[in-house]
């Protein structure tokens, strides 16, 4: 018997080291690292951004940068020794054996070549298949992912098609070859919650259906929760804790584990029920940490004895955990400030933005698409409000449209304190350029890499006024408010995490004091850790400053802890907008339904899975009707077909855009157990804005 015959794992990682060359000196970024991944099993990786989960991941292939290498350990793939393969046998093993999946689908392909091309070559790499049969062999593939028409897909380029079609395109890629290993690579990071929960749907049902072994890593905890058998928790480099997915998560035994399920947001809290908690501290530099915990400087349970020795792995029956101290890790000190409800404001006299009929119209080629259709919505003063929506709803195009970076249609209305705002940014007042600012998804494409934070924030204070003494007074009070030192001040971005990137963001969006921040998707690209100390910010600064927010994100739970209202957008259009409670808890419109049983909180009940038939409508042929008629699991008939529903009051500041009543909507949505609803409200004709 073979010895790949003879290995019961797809993966076995022993005593792994790996070193990234940097100037002249090594840095050591895995240090001892074990793990097997049996055959037809899925093994979750997390833990920060930087901790070296990418770096297992092209460790395992054999694929590291030009100035990483293997300075320890074996690796073997399918039972094969990847250090011991030749460069003809490497290259074998990966045609063969080994699929990887990326975050961002629109990079792993290849713009210029058509779909069908680039999925033919993997079988004309892989088997020697070729032409025709190779033809037929790819759309086979496609239709197995769930593709409903692999012969048109098959001759679209990459750009024709949404980001979940391209991910499904990079996993019949990843399959074709049928590997013992597939590793999936934040494979779902940037996708909407409906299109997540379908990738992630899929990826399950074909590793029932092929028997592959999964390494899935992910910074979203209750993805890998789902979708994992076993669980590692990796930390600076160091495998910290492992073991079988619910014990890790139900309970952990590393203090770092608890601090980063600490850090989700729990199901139902809000803003006002306190801080989230924080990780405290940075993640040390690689090879930094040496004779002592390497968690140490971060942990609430030290004592002299981590800080002096090293704990080695301690069995716990079926799990490993290095502390010294696992039966401490459950009573972790708690760090987050808690902080009272604020009081009740009442609303002020006027809302701070107004949006009346807000429409904006594109043309492409030759043909009309409506990116944003007939909004109506006031926010008010301190107020935040979440928007939501698959990719295509229009949540950036209104953002847009407020911010004057494209002019809405003739017929819209923005007033921003009673005012009407010019339709283009080149029209308003210095004003009413500070009053409306913007704080974007990526802070690292959003700096210039070449200048340093004092520079970047100087200059955002000198583009509002300022100069001399007064600009730099302003410029570390904006540093302190964002929790940056006089030492980021002098670094460039390129030497700051990404979080310490996005308060620099944040920094440049309040040099103005403005009245209103757009945040866009502000959190997407963060781990949690950093994603609850971005949140704290934002709502320590709204509370300072009584600053509004439009938050736009895919992520519902980090939605409904910040938002104190919630609009859901599809096809441009307004569905329902209503207080964050009401819009989370019922009744729901049926697009708003399906949106959170796509992502379900940690710690909620688990609800039915609503799913979504079809692709989004192209916005340059919309559906008659109600718009989302051609998906509703909840569609009544004709009048859905003909007639679009008009915006109706659901309950008090709520309203729905649906042809079903209010009343009617919650008894189908009725949970088990749940009380009746109360079906004759007296709620007001006229919905709410």
């Amino acid at each position: 018997m073979s010895t790949a015959q003879a290995d019961a794992n797809a993966l076995r990682i022993e005593h792994l080291d790996v070193e990234y060359r940097v100037g002249r000196r090594e840095r050591r970024v895995l240090s001892d690292v074990n793990l097997q991944i049996r055959r037809g099993e899925s093994y979750g990786l997390v833990g920060e951004s930087g901790c070296g989960k990418s770096t297992v991941a092209f460790a395992a292939i054999r694929y590291l940068a030009r100035n990483g290498r293997v300075s320890g350990g074996r690796i073997l793939v399918d039972g094969r020794d990847l250090m011991a393969l030749a460069p003809a046998e490497l290259r074998r093993l990966r045609a063969q054996s080994v699929s990887m999946v990326y975050q961002d689908p629109g990079r792993a392909l290849n713009p210029t070549i058509r779909i069908g091309r680039q999925m033919a070559e993997v079988f004309e790499v892989a088997e020697g298949i070729r032409g025709k049969e190779a033809h037929e062999r790819a759309a086979q593939m496609l239709a197995r992912v769930q593709i409903s028409s692999p012969q048109r897909v098959m001759h679209n380029y990459p750009h024709e098609l949404s980001g979940g079609m391209q991910q499904r395109v990079i996993i019949a890629m990843a399959l074709s070859i049928n590997p013992a290993l597939l590793i999936l690579d934040e494979p779902t990071t940037g996708l909407d919650a409906t299109v997540e929960a379908e990738v992630l749907d899929l990826v399950a049902q074909l590793r029932a259906e092929f028997n592959n072994s999964i390494l899935f890593i992910s910074h979203s905890l209750p993805v890998v929760a789902r979708m994992c058998d076993r669980v590692g928790v990796l930390y600076a480099g160091e495998l910290i804790e492992e073991g079988p997915a619910a014990q890790i998560f139900e309970e952990p035994r590393h203090p770092y584990t608890v601090g980063l399920l600490r850090c989700v947001p729990a199901y139902g809290r809000r803003k006002n029920h306190g801080r989230l908690e924080t990780i405290p501290g940075f993640l040390p530099a690689p090879g930094s940490i040496t004779g002592r915990c390497v968690f140490v400087e971060r942990c609430g349970n030290a004592t002299e004895r981590c800080r002096h020795e090293v704990p080695p792995p301690i069995d716990l029956g079926g799990r490993l955990t290095h502390c010294f101290y696992p039966e401490r890790a459950p009573e972790l000190p708690h760090n987050a400030q808690q902080m009272p409800a604020p009081a009740a404001r009442p609303r002020a006299a006027q809302p701070l933005l107004r949006l009346r009929n807000v429409s904006k119209t594109y043309q492409v080629a030759g043909k009309p698409l409506q990116a944003v259709s007939q909004v109506t919505l006031d926010l008010w003063p301190g107020e935040t409000l979440g928007l939501v929506g698959e990719s295509g709803s229009g949540k950036s195009s209104l953002a847009k449209l407020l911010l004057g970076l494209s002019i809405p249609d003739s017929g819209s209305s923005i007033e921003l304190q009673g005012e009407t705002l010019p339709g283009g940014a080149g029209d308003r007042t210095p004003a009413q350029l500070k009053a409306l600012q913007i704080v974007f998804q990526n802070p690292g494409s959003a700096l210039n890499r070449s200048q340093t934070v004092r520079r970047l924030i100087g200059r955002s204070l000198r583009l509002v006024g300022l100069s001399g003494a007064p600009r730099e007074a302003r410029l570390r009070e904006l540093a302190a408010s964002v929790r940056l030192t006089e030492r980021h001040l002098d670094e460039k971005p390129r030497q700051l995490s990404g979080g310490l990137k996005q308060r620099v963001g944040i920094a440049r969006a309040f040099a103005g004091r403005p009245s209103a921040v757009v945040c866009d998707e502000p959190t997407s690209a963060l781990d949690v850790s950093v994603q609850s100390a971005i949140l704290n910010l934002l709502v320590d600064l709204q509370a300072e400053q009584q600053v509004s927010y439009i938050f736009i994100s895919h992520d519902l739970n980090v939605v409904h802890y910040l938002a104190d209202r919630i609009a859901v957008l599809y096809l441009g259009r307004l569905l329902q907008i209503g207080p964050s409670e009401a819009v989370f808890f019922g009744p729901h419109h049926p697009y708003t339904e399906a949106l959170l049983s796509a992502n379900p909180a940690a710690g909620a009940p688990q609800a039915q899975r609503i799913r979504l038939e079809g692709e989004l409508p192209s916005a340059l042929d919309l559906p008659s009707g109600c718009v989302f008629q051609t998906r509703c699991p909840r569609k009544i008939g004709r009048i859905c077909e003909e007639q679009e529903p008009a915006l109706l009051q659901a309950g008090p500041d709520h309203a729905i855009r649906c042809h079903i009543p209010a009343a009617e909507l919650t008894r189908l949505q009725l949970k088990p157990g749940a009380p009746e609803p109360e079906t004759n409200a007296p709620w007001p004709s006229e919905p709410p804005l």
